[in-house]
């Protein structure tokens, strides 16, 4: 089996063309072809121009050559909360919004007041955290342009608005659905008509609830034109990025992935009902019965990336990562203490900002990034606890994954509990991962 894999994340779309199915389907056959896309931010605002996603995607299967027209079938995963809205024709009518947009933090509160703090995490799984699920704008959207919302026809996320474009179809997967917030999570059994009639959602707007391994759809006559395929390809419904890591682990009950990259992402994988908690999200892993508890730091490696552009320019790159290892473990004796939330808190209503604090005459840029790392390393550690006191046990080898794994790892593991942690690479898991839906 040949699958053409598509990754939308955060920056950029990453293609590859992958060889097989199930055991050793996550085979990169050539190379990984990746196209940026620029974020544009305005005060709490993070968009991406829905057409620079479909732009990047196109040249992205471009760069695979013929081999993109030969393949069996198609498979997404994107990142999450991704949000859009589409009118009847299927084109974006609002800005894809992604998880870094606090705009709806008046919106969230008013939320959580609604339904009660325990109910919302009993029925999405989580609070309405505003970059944590999209409902929230959602509601933002109803409220401050109502007369764009009356057109809209399909709302969901990059996925469905990729499905829309690609097969015609209004899909979704549970995965998705959970970070829709308007997803029944526990019991993995539709949307929820309560949480849609405080956010304002009608069902015609919402796709239909496909398992992400199903075919969504098929290529157009249209889209095969515009993107390089052939028309009749399958296209399956797919799921956020963190799933096809998992899926690449094993996906057992109790198995950690950690992707390291910008946001770092901590998940579990659990096969029994979970305990939702106030500060993790627990969403769908979008197959089978199962779902992940998330534990995220909204800016891991982009906040060691922020410290070296501010303090450490002069420094070239093989020189500041010495530097980093050798304070992560030696760290500097000082006053100094960081807040580690450069870009907010993805698990909180109230966004959270960074500081430094005990700063003195005395005080040099090694203390700072010093105290960073002490930061960064604490907060990685606790999850571990968190995720453990929701009752699942956790097994001890771990998957990692990301583009800041091999800078951070000294970092992110050093304060983790116990010793007998087994760490394993995979390089671009949640892209390779998709080969492991197609059966």
């Amino acid at each position: 089996m040949i699958v053409l894999a598509l990754d939308i994340g955060s920056s950029s779309v990453k293609a590859a063309i992958l060889r097989g199915g199930g055991g050793g389907g996550d085979r990169v056959a050539g190379r990984i072809a990746r196209e940026s896309f620029d974020t544009q931010y305005d005060g709490v605002r993070a968009e991406v121009v829905p057409d620079a996603i479909l732009r990047a995607v196109a040249r992205a299967i471009a760069q695979l050559g013929k081999a993109a027209k030969s393949v069996d079938v198609i498979a997404l995963s994107n990142m999450a909360p991704s949000w859009v809205a589409m009118d009847k024709r299927g084109r974006a009518i609002t800005p894809i919004v992604t998880h870094q947009d606090r705009r709806s933090v008046d919106v969230a509160r008013a939320i959580e007041k609604e339904v009660g703090k325990q109910r919302h995490l009993q029925l999405a799984g989580t609070r309405p955290f505003p970059g944590g699920i999209s409902s929230t704008t959602w509601a933002w959207f109803n409220r401050h342009a109502p007369g764009v919302m009356r057109r809209a026809d399909l709302v969901g996320h990059v996925n469905t608005f990729l499905h829309r474009t690609l097969t015609a179809a209004r899909v979704t997967d549970p995965s998705n659905a959970s970070f829709m917030g308007l997803y029944n999570v526990l019991k993995l059994d539709g949307w929820n008509e309560r949480l849609m009639a405080i956010v304002g959602a009608s069902e015609h707007q919402l796709p239909q609830l496909i398992s992400a391994d199903g075919v969504g759809g098929l290529v157009t006559r249209p889209a095969g034109r515009r993107f390089g395929l052939t028309h009749g390809t399958p296209v399956l419904v797919g799921m956020i990025d963190a799933g096809g890591a998992m899926l690449l682990a094993g996906a057992r009950g109790g198995q950690l992935v950690n992707s390291a990259g910008s946001t770092d992402v901590l998940a579990v994988c659990t096969e029994n009902k979970p305990t939702p908690h106030e500060r993790l999200l627990t969403r769908a892993l979008g197959v089978d019965h199962k779902w992940l508890q998330v534990s995220t730091l909204a800016a891991g490696g982009s906040a060691i990336n922020w410290l070296r552009e501010q303090l450490f320019r002069d420094l070239k790159h093989a020189a500041f990562r010495a530097l980093l290892q050798k304070l992560a473990k030696t760290p500097l004796k000082s006053t100094v203490s960081f807040d580690p939330y450069l870009a907010g808190d993805r698990m909180s209503i109230e966004q959270r900002s960074a500081a430094f604090s005990g700063l003195t005459l005395a005080t040099t840029r090694d203390h700072m990034l010093s105290a960073a790392i002490e930061a960064i390393a604490a907060a990685s550690a606790a999850r571990v606890e968190l995720l453990r006191s929701t009752g699942v046990r956790l097994r001890r080898d771990v998957v990692v994954t990301g583009g800041a794994i091999d800078g951070l790892r000294k970092v992110l593991y050093r304060d983790w509990p116990g010793d007998a942690w087994r760490f394993r690479v995979e390089e671009e898991a949640s892209l390779r991962g998709l080969a492991l839906l197609v059966g």
